[in-house]
């Protein structure tokens, strides 16, 4: 037993998230991940999070009906040595339905968010792309080096789209969001985007819409040229992956920086006769977010997990170990 009354349960559990109705989302969290969230723009799903604006709650084991939150705060083990002092998640991991453009923006870094924000993180972010359109561009930075007093003039007079990079995104693809840089998720993409425990973020351009309210949502201009990097930004190219093969899986290397470890895994037991196993050790917990395809994962007494496409699963530092059988896509998230 830890010392709040909770025992220390090394055993996976699922998570239901909480939903963030934002006016650029549309419908594809729940037809197509079936989260059954009563929003009619369900732009954001927060699968893990133990943020104040939105934390996760947990759906399955010991501790179904509490906030993860909660969890973590009363059992600080689970999150592995690394992190217990925390008690909390250091990273917030979502899924992102991009029916329109998302605004313009840039994210602080550490410190600066430290001094300016009451002692909060800055946003180190990452995303994959589950899905595109055919036409789907992102913002990436600058197309070339701009002072910030024309960066300045171009907000205001509204013309800061012809200095703004945009790539094409498609299925696949992934991008690392450095603090500083501009950037926006456009029209059409699917992601899943991991990142900093944060929320904080410096809207520099929004088309001049209006929300629900009809109101024009509110700008940060000050804050974004104290952070933004203005120089031309290197067009992004994908990183070079090798995929890993075991028994049962297949994985390989996203992303890998300070603040997080994010891989991809295929499992397909179909033809191997035998289930993947996967535990995690002492040092850090370990996330599963389920991107495509359907199984099950097994661990303990004979005690079963079902798992369907956007499911997200904790596995606490030092599991049990768990076996997972069937089809599926993950993204595997360590701290």
């Amino acid at each position: 037993m830890t010392s709040k009354n909770m025992s220390l349960n090394n055993k996976p559990f699922l998570l239901k998230p909480i939903g963030k109705d934002y006016l650029w989302g549309g419908r594809r969290l729940n037809d197509d991940f079936s989260k059954d969230i009563p929003m009619q723009q369900l732009a954001e799903t927060w699968e893990c999070s133990t943020h104040h604006d939105g934390t996760s709650m947990v759906a399955s084991g010991e501790f179904k009906g509490l906030s993860l939150a909660e969890v973590l705060r009363r059992n600080p083990g689970l999150l592995g040595k690394h992190y217990a002092d925390l008690g909390e998640l250091p990273i917030l991991i979502k899924l992102i339905d991009a029916k329109k453009d998302l605004s313009v923006q840039v994210h602080p870094d550490d410190e600066y968010a430290f001094y300016h924000e009451n002692g909060q993180r800055g946003k180190t972010e990452m995303w994959y792309v589950l899905d595109a359109s055919h036409n789907a561009q992102l913002v990436y930075g600058f197309s070339h080096d701009i002072e910030k007093d024309v960066l300045a003039k171009s907000l205001q007079d509204g013309t800061v789209e012809k200095y703004l990079q945009k790539i094409p995104v498609h299925r696949d693809d992934v991008f690392f969001i450095e603090p500083g840089t501009v950037h926006a998720i456009g029209a059409g993409a699917l992601i899943a985007e991991i990142q900093e425990s944060s929320n904080l973020t410096y809207r520099l351009f929004d088309y001049n819409r209006v929300d629900k309210n009809g109101r024009k949502r509110e700008l940060h201009i000050e804050k974004a040229l104290a952070v933004v990097d203005n120089h031309g930004s290197v067009q992004p190219k994908q990183p070079m992956r090798v995929l890993k093969y075991r028994r049962g899986f297949a994985s390989e290397m996203l992303c890998r920086c300070k603040y997080y470890q994010v891989e991809r895994v295929l499992v397909n037991t179909e033809r191997c006769r035998e289930m993947a196993k996967l535990t995690s050790n002492g040092d850090s917990f370990q996330v599963l977010l389920c991107t495509n395809g359907c199984g099950i994962m097994t661990f303990g007494e004979g005690e079963v997990l079902n798992i369907f496409k956007g499911d997200c699963i904790f596995l606490p530092a030092n599991s049990i170990e768990v076996k997972l059988h069937g089809e599926l896509q993950l993204l595997l998230v360590r701290g």
